[in-house]
């Protein structure tokens, strides 16, 4: 690909965003995370891709959407590592899978099951997709340090939204329908989309990457005649996300010094 003076999907240039970075799926949701920053500013948007930037404890800070599954998220953190990022958290939200998982809890992902194809692309399926270990740990203290009811584990990435939550009627519904029982019986905390191809994506570059998620609901809660009210209230992740960029932004100057 011929060199541009900007990224081609993301339209930055090196300075617009921060070496951290927080990386929600949808677009709307950009300012207001932005507006725990401090003297946010917005950068640019194209497409799936709007980015703000601004500050936490005096180090460049941004937000840049991904959009929804696999392929955006690699093209973000690609553009965004070409331009100076190497830290990523991605905040989004997912449906719970094991019982013990409830709507409005946050599930802190140390592990993802490849089951999408970006992150094929990349590495052998041998290869596990694997958060960071000093991201998740400062994911886990922050959900203690705020109080929010939390969960770590394995979560599910798929390409399919409508795969999971419509499994019977696809013509693949024989592997889908297996598949999702083998989840179940190994413990697996929720479903989401990104987090596979962001964490292989994540060790083809050479980066840091972690993710959090508000539990909007659980399908399997539901199966078995368990109360829930479906929650929509994202700013529990959110929040999570936020407090641990501070916790990596103090133990990276702490080990620079």
């Amino acid at each position: 690909m011929q060199k541009l003076d900007k990224q081609f999907h993301l339209h930055c240039v090196e300075g617009d965003v921060g070496r951290y970075v927080i990386t929600p799926g949808d677009p709307g949701r950009c300012e207001k995370i932005a507006a725990l920053l401090d003297d946010a500013h917005f950068v640019v948007s194209n497409r799936e891709f709007t980015i703000y930037t601004g500050s936490l404890l005096g180090e460049k800070v941004s937000v840049c959407s991904t959009g929804i599954g696999g392929p955006s998220a690699a093209i973000a953190m690609e553009e965004l590592h070409a331009v100076g990022a190497d830290t990523f958290i991605r905040v989004g939200t997912c449906g719970g899978i094991d019982l013990d998982v409830q709507s409005g809890d946050v599930v802190i992902a140390t592990g993802a099951i490849r089951f999408e194809h970006t992150s094929r692309e990349y590495a052998p399926i041998e290869f596990p997709a694997v958060a960071d270990f000093t991201v998740a740990g400062a994911l886990v203290e922050a959900a203690n340090a705020l109080g929010y009811r939390h969960h770590t584990g394995v979560v599910q990435c798929k390409d399919s939204f409508y795969g999971q939550h419509s499994p019977a009627r696809m013509p693949v519904s024989y592997e889908l329908l297996q598949k999702w029982e083998a989840w179940k019986r190994l413990g697996v905390k929720a479903s989401e989309m990104e987090s596979a191809a962001m964490f292989v994506v994540a060790a083809a570059l050479g980066c840091r990457c972690g993710s959090c998620f508000h539990v909007i609901w659980n399908q399997e809660r539901e199966a078995a005649g368990l109360d829930q009210k479906m929650n929509e209230d994202t700013s529990s992740a959110v929040k999570v996300g936020v407090e641990a960029l501070r916790r990596l932004i103090e133990a990276d100057r702490a080990a620079a010094r």
